[in-house]
């Protein structure tokens, strides 16, 4: 970004590869989608409220899906929620800075 210093963008970066396109036992192309809040439908519910109030994410949303998804792939997704969420609301930061 021209008119902010992202002196951390390299590390991000980095996490972005490791977290999205590292080996896991949730496939890639499905760990991409939900960082990028586009989550399997089985899955919508949990990644909209990660992305949106994180801190209303209960057990019981985590219970729902274990019979479907391992504790490895639950965790893949949970990150990569969160991890999308995150970068969204940086790249709005960064924005209103260049405009302000």
């Amino acid at each position: 970004m021209p008119g902010v210093d992202d002196r951390f963008a390299s590390f991000r970066k980095k996490t972005a590869a490791a977290l999205l396109d590292g080996d896991g036992a949730t496939p890639s192309a499905t760990r991409r989608a939900i960082a990028g809040g586009a989550a399997p439908p089985d899955l919508k519910a949990l990644v909209d409220k990660i992305r949106s109030r994180a801190y209303t994410v209960t057990d019981a949303d985590i219970d729902a899906l274990r019979q479907r998804y391992s504790e490895d792939q639950l965790f893949e997704i949970i990150v990569a929620a969160a991890f999308g969420a995150a970068s969204e609301r940086l790249a709005a930061a960064h924005s209103a800075l260049e405009e302000a």
